[in-house]
Order: C-alpha cells, then structure tokens, then sequence
C-alpha cells in the first residue's frame, strides 16, 4: 500500500491529500529515508511522522484494506513516540501564554504594571542584600 493511502487509512491524516502534501514536503520518514507519497509500505517498517511539531513514530504491523475505525488503528501499527515528544510540546504552549504577538499594540496598563514589576524582582543592593523597596 503507498504511504499516504496507510497514512489517511490508520487516521494520522483527515484526507488523502493531506498525507500526500506531508510527503512532498518531506515530514513523512520510512526507516529514516523521506519518503515520496508513491512509496510502498509493508510489515515491520519503521514509520515517522512530524506532525504539529511533533515526530510520531510507529511500526507497521500489518496493511488494512480500506480506511478503519479510531478503535481499530491498534492492530496495523505499534506506537513508539517517547514521552519526551509530548512532554516538549506542552512547553512550547506555556512559553506561548506569556508570549505578546506582534501588531497587538501598546502594552495595556496592567502589561506594563507586569513587565515593571518582573523587572524590579531582581534588583538588589549588593552591600545590604536588601530589596531597593526594603532600603530606606
């Protein structure tokens, strides 16, 4: 079976053309060579999928038919991603949180009462060890 067909059949990939276009750009790897969308899988190939910034990885076990239920993708592939793949993505969504796009504008005045106030955490007088607010 191709690689983009496995891929939308066991539901890494809403459509067809989804997987295909994943393959084009090169994010889709079968025993760590990029793979093109014709590409032929078959048992035991070692498969990884770069997908929202993460790399899944899954052995084929078997080739279905057509396309199969959410409850059945377990029989035609074991999935090896380590937790370490996971565990980075929540990180990028905390560092995101306090993270201010660009075009938004000014700082509001809560902003700018956040961003003085991180800044004066760190501020201390070398001789007293005491807080610039604590030094009268």
């Amino acid at each position: 079976m191709r690689i983009d067909k496995y891929l939308w059949s066991i539901r890494y990939f809403k459509t067809r053309n989804i997987a295909s276009e994943a393959c084009k750009k090169g994010h889709i790897r079968i025993n760590d060579q990029v793979a093109k969308p014709s590409r032929e899988v078959y048992p035991m190939d070692k498969v990884v999928v770069r997908k929202n910034q993460i790399n899944y990885q899954f052995t084929v076990l078997d080739i279905p038919s057509s396309r199969v239920g959410a409850k059945l993708v377990d029989i035609y592939r074991k999935d090896t991603t380590p937790k370490e793949a996971f565990e980075h993505n929540e990180l990028l969504k905390y560092s995101k949180d306090y993270y201010r796009k660009k075009g938004t504008g000014r700082p509001t005045k809560k902003d700018r009462r956040d961003i003085t106030e991180y800044l004066e955490e760190g501020t201390e007088d070398p001789l007293t060890n005491k807080k610039d607010d604590e030094i009268i």
